[in-house]
């Protein structure tokens, strides 16, 4: 009968032959697949963004409460606390209701929680009708209060608005313009560093000299500069997609120069030569040699700009030369929280600030673990 350590001994180099095997027979994009999922900082990050994504997908449902909804009785009210348990027993979940009273001296508000008011959460209950994604009207949602009763979970504004509700409505302009800005910079980047890699000569000069122009204005004045172009009176969806081009138009720069780099590494390879040599042209060459050979990069560069694009959204609304009311953004919320009295009286009023920074980091993660994987035997 054989040793059963020198079995093993005997299986451990197979093993590791097995496995270089599979590794030598991997394609690049199971090597990069792979790499990315020891990087795990980075997919737990893009299981964030698959809920935040989620949650503006469907903001209609998730909301408790209409977002442009009114409620003078609660002006300003912190958030609502769950409770399960009253009276020492277990109990669906619920939340109480406020008492409000109002010092004339200084005319503040102030909220005290009143055990005689009570509210069940109905799951799957009716609510406010709406049409999801403007094909299906429905009036059912996730959380709401029993008839009659209202549910705020992140408290209301200074309107009596819901917080919850805006901040997923607000959800689908601020994620959804990253991805629309990138997309039209990623077309902008990808065309005019390829041109200006694969030509060269003046035509590299005259767009190199562009990029470095371009680069050289400080981005917050020429973001305003050029939000200021957009006219006041044009309906908020064109202002929307204004915002999403102006902030393209300076956001392919990066991405110009990352092509232009790896086109003049890649230009002269000898697999390019022969595809030029055997007749192939330059768009035929761009498509079938030289995205593949750094689509990774590309990829990874992409995601590292999402969430600059979000940034500057945010920051145009927030000085109030992007989108306004009554369309709902994070910018747009914070740009009615940037007094003093916001500050020291509702400073739930600032969440989208945690959401904010929440995708920025999820995106940067996501970013970095794209960036190691681009390089599998490293």
């Amino acid at each position: 009968m054989a040793d059963p350590q020198v079995e093993i001994g005997r299986s451990a180099p197979a093993e590791e032959a097995g496995q270089t095997s599979t590794y030598a027979t991997a394609s690049q994009w199971q090597l990069i697949r792979r790499k990315f999922r020891r990087h795990r900082l980075a997919v737990v990050s893009v299981w964030v963004l698959v809920l935040l994504y989620g949650m503006a997908l469907f903001a209609q449902f998730l909301s408790p409460h209409d977002p442009f909804e009114f409620n003078d009785k609660l002006v300003g009210a912190p958030p609502m606390r769950v409770r399960i348990v009253e009276d020492n027993k277990l109990q669906r979940p619920f939340v109480y209701g406020y008492k409000r009273t109002v010092d004339f001296a200084t005319m503040r508000r102030y909220y005290e929680v009143d055990p005689e008011t009570k509210f069940v959460i109905r799951f799957f209950a009716k609510g406010f009708s709406y049409e999801l994604w403007n094909l299906f009207p429905t009036d059912r949602h996730l959380l709401a209060a029993e008839d009659g009763g209202y549910l705020h979970l992140l408290g209301t504004d200074r309107l009596g608005r819901d917080m919850v509700a805006r901040i997923l409505y607000g959800a689908r302009a601020s994620l959804s313009i990253g991805l629309v800005g990138v997309l039209i910079s990623f077309v902008l980047g990808l065309v005019i560093g390829g041109i200006s890699g694969l030509v060269g000569g003046v035509v590299d000069d005259v767009i190199q000299r562009l990029i470095e122009i371009i680069r050289s204005f400080p981005t917050i004045p020429l973001w305003m500069a050029l939000a200021a172009i957009v006219p006041k009176e044009w309906p908020q969806l064109w202002v929307y997609f204004g915002i999403t081009i102006i902030v393209s138009l300076i956001g392919w720069t990066s991405l110009a120069r990352v092509v232009r780099g790896k086109f003049l590494s890649l230009r002269d390879d000898d697999y390019v030569v022969a595809a030029r040599l055997s007749g192939g042209g330059n768009a035929w060459i761009i498509r079938k040699h030289l995205l593949p050979a750094f689509a990774s990069h590309v990829i990874a560069s992409l995601t590292l700009a999402i969430p600059a694009m979000i940034l500057a959204e945010t920051a145009l609304s927030f000085l109030g030369l992007g989108l306004r009311q009554p369309f709902i953004s994070w910018g747009v919320l914070l740009q009615e929280a940037q007094n003093v009295r916001s500050v020291a009286l509702m400073p739930w009023v600032f969440t989208p600030v945690l959401f904010i920074i929440v995708t920025v980091l999820a995106f940067n993660f996501v970013g970095d673990g794209m960036r190691d994987a681009a390089d599998p035997y490293a």
